[in-house]
């Protein structure tokens, strides 16, 4: 197949909606569609061709990328009535960016090589600021010589951007991802509460220990905005709780027990509970506030020996 020149692009979200900018500034031709067309207003006018059914964003294009919310989606637009598989141009590569299942990325692949389209699972990881940078890392699952013709379509997107394995490898990739995230988040979360509980100004803690041995990206980016209590979504709450659930299935599989994994879930899936979904993953700091308001006094205890 010749050179990537057109693109249809499905999931034009926080993230989505930087990328097609992105490969719109490198030169590809992009082709959108969403639910929503007032959502997408922006973009169309900086020059996306908006299309009002998936079947017409997909027909002609060289390449399509999805990267929409939750697995059911990703089944939704590659297997549902209109869909990408029945649409799309025979020979076109298939790029989903979604985080979903390994066993869904695997079944878009085997179904695609039969209807001989190039089928790629490249989720990514950096938030909406390495979406608006353009410095996502890009990790990418199915057969080595498709990742490599769209290099450079992953170039206009990302920085960083390796070759995983065979189809479903980006997603285990990214779900390791999202396991270091569980546990370092948290990290900063719990070292938060504790420093604040202990009296201690929470503005020269983070100046104080983010160049040492505790630093990460997840306290200095979600650090600042835990302090002012802007839990505006980079990242959803709701999309994270599905990464982590997708993890946890993962390892069960594999006889693993992810101790802290199960734990930060948990205490995610109090918060959306709690109404919280809708909040970026930093909102995780509210779980302390929850706890904190619970005092020794306010438990019942059923053992009248204690």
């Amino acid at each position: 197949m010749g050179q990537i020149q057109s693109i249809g692009f499905i999931g034009v979200g926080i993230m989505g909606k930087s990328m097609v900018r992105n490969l719109m500034k490198a030169g590809f031709e992009l082709h959108i569609y969403a639910r929503t067309k007032a959502k997408v207003e922006d973009v169309i006018q900086e020059g996306a061709v908006f299309h009002e059914s998936i079947a017409d964003c997909v027909e002609g294009r060289d390449a399509v990328i999805t990267i929409v919310g939750f697995p059911q989606d990703v089944e939704e637009v590659y297997f549902d009535a209109g869909n990408i598989l029945d649409h799309a141009r025979k020979g076109a590569y298939l790029i989903d960016m979604t985080t979903t299942s390994p066993e869904i990325a695997q079944k878009i692949y085997q179904t695609g090589k039969e209807k001989n389209f190039h089928v790629l699972d490249a989720p990514v990881t950096g938030g909406d600021t390495g979406a608006k940078a353009g410095t996502l890392s890009i990790l990418v699952g199915g057969d080595e010589e498709d990742f490599h013709a769209c290099m450079p379509l992953f170039q206009a997107m990302g920085t960083n951007i390796n070759y995983q394995g065979r189809a479903g490898s980006g997603q285990h990739c990214k779900l390791a991802n999202q396991i270091m995230i569980a546990g370092a988040l948290s990290g900063v979360c719990e070292a938060l509460a504790y420093a604040k509980e202990k009296g201690l100004d929470l503005d020269t803690v983070l100046r104080s220990v983010s160049s040492g041995a505790a630093g990460s990206k997840q306290l200095d980016s979600l650090g600042p905005k835990i302090l002012k209590e802007d839990y505006a979504p980079g990242f959803f709450m709701k999309h994270f709780i599905k990464d982590m659930r997708l993890a946890l299935i993962e390892a069960n599989m594999s006889g693993l027990d992810l101790g802290v994994l199960s734990q930060v879930l948990a205490n995610c899936e109090e918060l959306e509970a709690e109404g919280m979904g809708n909040l970026g993953t930093q909102a995780l700091m509210q779980y302390y506030a929850m706890v904190q308001e619970i005092s020794p006094d306010e438990e019942e205890y059923t053992d009248h020996a204690l």
